[in-house]
């Protein structure tokens, strides 16, 4: 049931009227939290449908973790940020893009999951990696946010996206604090990444593309804190260095798994 199309459609469109209200400038009142709670249960009870009986390693269903992980954490997120409920007009068009994605390759075939890798140790191994993830791309949307804004504080042109934004000073320091979050599990990630690496191979680190996009987000992501730290770096160029990360965990992957389950099979 999981899989079939009508029950994906009925998940992407409990996001629609939330990014309706979030693209409005709506983030406060009833009505807010009450479609926000339907825009985290319907990915989420679909996420717990697909993974129930074991991970799926098809793109379609990794999008879809993904996509309730993000809403889970950023529901999280505005219970302590009013910010970052105004951060929802930037994710949630974002979400819905890759809700389409999932449905349009919602029947690509699967890749079966390596006896070897079974078991709880990759479970967690998966759960850090998806929860690195939401947290990256909440963070690469406040970033988003600081650019816009900054460029339109530079122009003195503002625009209707801008004007339902958080200031640059919180979405900034949203920025940061999920910085920290991000790169401490995306640590954690690694390890469990090569811990898992070495009950299957025996190896501790191959080198592959994906490994190597992770530590260079890993990198890009430390070089950014220890700047911030040490000089004060912000802005549109600590913007830049977010989404550059964001990029190379996007490359390794749900890019690396379009990669081998789509287009390689196609």
């Amino acid at each position: 049931m999981a899989k079939s199309l009508a029950y994906q459609l009925a998940v992407l469109a409990c996001l629609v009227p939330f990014t309706a209200v979030a693209l409005r400038g709506r983030t406060v009142g009833p009505v807010f939290w009450l479609l926000l709670t339907a825009a985290v249960f319907g990915p989420v009870l679909l996420a717990v449908a697909l993974v129930g009986p074991g991970w799926r390693t098809g793109f379609s269903a990794a999008l879809w973790v993904t996509i309730a992980m993000t809403m889970a954490l950023f529901a999280a997120l505005c219970l302590t940020s009013a910010a970052a409920a105004r951060l929802s007009a930037l994710l949630m068009p974002y979400l819905l893009l890759l809700g389409g994605l999932a449905i349009i390759w919602n029947q690509a075939p699967e890749r079966p999951l390596e006896a070897a890798t079974s078991g709880l140790w990759l479970g967690f191994h998966i759960a850090i990696s998806v929860l690195t993830y939401g947290l990256l791309t909440i963070c690469a949307m406040a970033a988003l946010a600081v650019f816009l804004q900054e460029r339109a504080l530079k122009s003195r042109s503002a625009t209707w996206l801008t004007r339902v934004l958080p200031a640059v000073a919180d979405a900034e320091q949203l920025e940061i604090r999920l910085l920290w979050a991000s790169e401490a599990v995306l640590a954690l990630g690694v390890v469990t990444g090569m811990a898992n690496q070495f009950l299957a191979t025996g190896s501790i680190l191959i080198f592959d593309h994906k490994t190597l996009l992770v530590v260079a987000a890993f990198l890009v992501i430390a070089v950014l804190l220890v700047a911030h730290q040490r000089t004060g770096l912000r802005g549109r160029v600590a913007a830049r260095f977010v989404l550059v990360g964001y990029l190379l965990v996007t490359l390794g992957y749900p890019g690396v798994k379009f990669v081998t389950d789509v287009l390689l099979r196609a």
